[in-house]
């Protein structure tokens, strides 16, 4: 009998795929024509776009590979033998693992009373925030749902404990610590109930016939390159930038903004303001905490009071959390923000909305790590967490003896001679501290941070914020203050705090909490709180650095600050930059 070859089957791929890149939610849908050839499209939902062409599609036996040139990014990677999972990577100018698993949900043949589309708006003090439900229920008669915020350009987010019973309906949203219970109306069209994300709060929804799409956020446009900018030329050149800004945008009269700006450029130090605020407005500078909280960490390191392969566990108090039988979360996965540990801990519940972290103290901490435990996940990649630095700060804090504040001031703040960088003003702190804004240009209260203080709690001004700048541009020529305790050990930290350590997001590498960007060279982090937002970079290449302080949080369009910040490194380099009109 002759020996025959069989030539490799290749798997089933037609159909929709779910994954996950870092925390976006993507959508793969893939369709095969005997004539055309496999053919798809690529959601990101949380961004609000739906439809993006795939092309360049090889399908080779079990290796598979595409690209999508509206985002010059690509996936390459392996089909499962049943077509069940494709496990790759995704590079958009830096590579990131990228997992999809077949979409196998079946509908029920009946659907059950609650399940369809429903929309509501949830009304908290001025903000109001349309809510889309999507609820279905499967052949076996459990129920599903996910809840978009359309105002947000948040979409898809996943419910969990979905519950229909007699006209009681309940649901939780994991990712927002959010849970909603009501009852369905006796003619079938209306939920009402109460939402609870720390507070509880009367929503109520409608049954809707069709889904409401997200609105994508529309791309930057940019205004032409100039010559790159000297420090002592930008004020004037930011004059001319931010004129529509000033006049009916983001900077007003009547919003009650303000921006402080500080940059300097081989050696040229300039600190300018727009708008309410002045040069040495006291502005919170929130997640840009994480970079101070990472320099604590590579000082400690320095100093041998730490290692950076520690696990965490073995700084908090003697019985906190249990040994895991893998491997454990260290110092350096918790800087780098690829510990697997969640954005926010699930016990992490307001007293009041307007101050949330206020009541989240050390034991609150404790009880959700000991609950948790501090095994790394194999496959821990980069995923955002306050949580994450929350819990740095706060280890690092218990190991030297001090609060984190304390810890910080002698550490960072006393070496460099920050006089206005602390997370507890003075009274004459106070008078120069700016009022905060909600994206209404509505007041909002500042936040007070207790356990979560290495994630977000700290305050300065856009001067000490440069001189902050300056030491990481330079940390050769640093010259700690005479008789700071920890400045020995400062400029070896510096350098130590600048190593790249890991793959963030796409085009990005982490250091210890500063993300890089490979494309321009730019060491960089932002902040925001529920009245301020901010953001800071340096470029040691290039040498210039800069801060934006803004008395505005975040809107539904993004930062401004965000905006701001790239605009000023886009014109430091001389290329073209995002513009700054609304």
């Amino acid at each position: 009998m002759p020996f025959r070859v069989r030539a490799q089957a290749k798997p089933n791929i037609a159909g929709d795929y779910l994954g996950t890149l870092g925390p976006l939610h993507v959508k793969l849908h893939l369709k095969v024509d005997p004539l055309r050839g496999v053919t798809g499209t690529l959601d990101s939902p949380d961004q609000g776009a739906d439809g993006i062409p795939c092309a360049d599609f090889h399908l080779d036996g079990q290796a598979l590979s595409f690209t999508v040139p509206a985002v010059h990014g690509s996936w390459k990677g392996t089909v499962a033998d049943d077509g069940a999972s494709l496990s790759g990577t995704w590079d958009q100018g830096s590579p990131m693992p990228l997992n999809f698993a077949r979409d196998t949900f079946m509908a029920a043949a009946k659907p059950s009373p609650v399940d369809g589309i429903w929309l509501g708006r949830l009304q908290a003090g001025s903000t109001s925030l349309r809510l889309q439900l999507d609820v279905k229920s499967d052949n076996a008669g459990r129920e599903f749902c996910a809840m978009d915020s359309l105002d947000q350009h948040a979409m898809g987010l996943e419910c969990a404990k979905v519950i229909f019973a007699a006209s009681d309906f309940s649901f939780d949203v994991p990712i927002v610590h959010g849970n909603w219970k009501g009852t369905l109306s006796a003619d079938g069209n209306t939920l009402s109930g109460v939402w609870s994300q720390g507070s509880p709060l009367p929503l109520n929804f409608a049954r809707q016939s069709v889904a409401i799409a997200a609105a994508p956020i529309p791309g930057p446009t940019y205004d032409p390159a100039l010559a790159p900018a000297a420090a002592a030329d930008l004020q004037s050149v930011l004059d001319s930038d931010l004129a529509e800004a000033l006049r009916s945008g983001e900077l007003a009269p009547g919003t009650g903004a303000g921006v402080s700006i500080a940059v300097v450029e081989h050696g040229v130090r300039r600190v300018f303001s727009y708008g309410a605020a002045k040069p040495d407005s006291i502005f919170e500078i929130g997640s840009i905490t994480k970079t101070f909280t990472g320099l604590v960490l590579s000082q400690m390191v320095e100093q041998g009071k730490v290692k950076f392969d520690e696990p965490v566990r073995e700084l908090l108090p003697p019985g906190t959390v249990a040994k895991p039988v893998g491997a454990e979360i260290t110092l350096l996965d918790l800087a780098t923000q690829h510990s697997g540990l969640p954005r926010m801990p699930d016990n992490f519940k307001p007293a009041d909305p307007n101050n949330p972290y206020a009541d989240y103290g050390a034991p609150n901490l404790y009880a959700f790590v000991a609950q948790h435990g501090v095994e790394k996940p194999a496959d821990a990649g980069f995923l955002y967490s306050n949580l994450g630095f929350g819990l740095l700060g706060q280890a690092l804090a218990v190991r030297s003896g001090l609060a984190y504040p304390g810890l910080l001031k002698e550490e960072v703040i006393d070496p460099l001679g920050l006089k206005d960088t602390t997370v507890f003003l003075s009274p004459a702190q106070q008078a120069r501290f700016i009022a905060g804004h909600d994206e209404h240009h509505h007041p909002a209260h500042a936040w007070d941070l207790d356990a979560f203080a290495g994630a977000g709690a700290m305050r300065s001004t856009a001067a000490d914020m440069l001189t902050y700048l300056e030491a990481n541009l330079h940390p050769e020529k640093l010259k700690p203050v005479a008789g700071s305790s920890a400045g020995a050990t400062l400029s070896a930290a510096l350098v130590q705090s600048h190593q790249l350590q890991a793959d963030a997001m796409p085009g990005t590498r982490i250091a210890l909490a500063w993300l890089f960007v490979s494309e321009t060279g730019d060491y960089w982090h932002n902040g925001a709180t529920g009245g301020y937002s901010s953001y800071a970079f340096f470029n040691l290449k290039a040498d210039y650095a800069a801060v934006v302080l803004f008395n505005t949080t975040l809107g539904s369009s993004g930062s401004f600050a965000d905006r701001l910040g790239q605009h000023i490194s886009q014109r430091l380099a001389g290329k073209p930059a995002v513009s700054l009109a609304k």
